[in-house]
């Protein structure tokens, strides 16, 4: 199919400076390429790491910037040579929507490691253009970062898993840690930290919530469905629950120590690192040599892994726990997110939603 018209344009809600208020920003959108899909988009996902590009956290920040990378929409279009997509529909786009094709991970299908990966926004497109996110009417993408959504899922409970679910389910994997009857922790209950609980259980892990404090204790029992609750300022429970843990996962995304926590792994116990952050963390050698420990991170996922992760959620029956916001509500979810009042996710309704410049 050829593109619907010569230059084509969209409205989405954009940062202007490091304030990181969102306001509508209109801005032209490529035609749709032979292997491109364009996508009017229905739902995404609020990330903890938007909250750091629009705030220039990291100092890499280019504005105007339409942040979110947890997106669900309908196809609209497809290129000439696109034939896993057909108009009308649901797919899903995530964090990256460009890579070499040429180095070692991407010859491995994960494309994810790429040196050279294109980030859905705050970054520079093979033409030259700025790329803008999923806070936007539509959106054009390459095929190959376009995936599926199967069939009975609920678009506004996918959204987070484009981002946050595959960004747990990628190490359990890759590390080995799929098996059942493992024992793992997840530090920090938020977006990341509450799939991290949902898709430990439905491997049969036994897991434990580790947290700063015990406000969560109840939601993580009885409505996430964790094992058990640690809090990490309770030194006799932590003393107690040493070398217990096969693994943790680490979604904190501020700067914390790291020792109380490698002292609950077991012998090759894995801190695994999700959270980004932006000063050094620091620990005492000895807590890793004396027990074979790893401190490692792990970074969203390919799009095989994604696929896949969104066929196990199908599988298992699972479900996110969601807050669904309209766009005019932007400002004060992301407000919310940074005290980290939000149950566990903000999934913007786009499509539900009026953009105008």
């Amino acid at each position: 199919m050829g593109s619907l018209e010569a230059e084509r344009t969209t409205v989405g809600l954009a940062a202007r400076d490091p304030s990181g208020i969102l306001s509508p920003y209109t801005y032209n959108l490529r035609n749709t390429g032979p292997d491109d899909v364009y996508i009017k988009v229905h739902y995404c996902g609020i990330c903890h790491s938007d909250l750091h590009q629009i705030k220039n956290d990291l100092g890499m920040s280019n504005y105007p910037m339409v942040p979110g990378h947890e997106v669900v929409g309908e196809v609209l279009e497809v290129g000439s040579d696109v034939s896993r997509f057909r108009v009308g529909e649901l797919v899903g786009v995530g964090l990256l929507v460009g890579c070499c094709k040429n180095c070692q991970p991407c010859q491995q299908d994960i494309e994810n490691y790429c040196s050279k990966k294109i980030w859905s926004y705050n970054d520079v497109y093979v033409d030259g253009k700025p790329t803008q996110g999923g806070f936007a009417e539509t959106m054009v993408v390459e095929q190959k970062f376009v995936v599926k959504i199967p069939e009975g899922l609920a678009p506004e409970q996918v959204a987070p898993l484009l981002c946050a679910g595959v960004t747990v389910y990628s190490p359990l994997v890759h590390f080995g840690l799929k098996e059942s009857g493992l024992r793992g922790g997840i530090l920090g209950l938020g977006g990341v930290g509450h799939m991290g609980v949902k898709i430990a259980k439905a491997l049969g892990h036994h897991v434990t919530v580790i947290s700063s404090s015990d406000k969560k204790k109840q939601e993580a029992l009885e409505h996430l469905g964790a094992d058990q609750y640690l809090v990490s300022s309770d030194v006799t429970a932590m003393q107690e629950a040493a070398d217990s843990l096969d693994y943790i996962i680490d979604t904190v995304p501020v700067g914390h120590p790291l020792e109380p926590y490698l002292s609950l792994l077991k012998l090759d116990g894995k801190l695994i690192l999700m959270g980004v952050i932006n000063t050094p963390l620091q620990f005492v050698s000895p807590m890793v040599m004396l027990g074979r420990r790893s401190i490692t991170g792990s970074f969203i996922g390919s799009m095989k892994e994604t696929e896949e992760m969104l066929e196990f959620w199908k599988e298992k029956g699972l479900s996110s726990m969601i807050e669904v916001v309209n766009m005019d509500y932007i400002n004060k979810a992301f407000e919310r997110l940074e005290k980290n009042d939000v149950r566990y996710r903000f999934v913007v309704d786009v499509k539900g939603s009026k953009l105008v410049d």
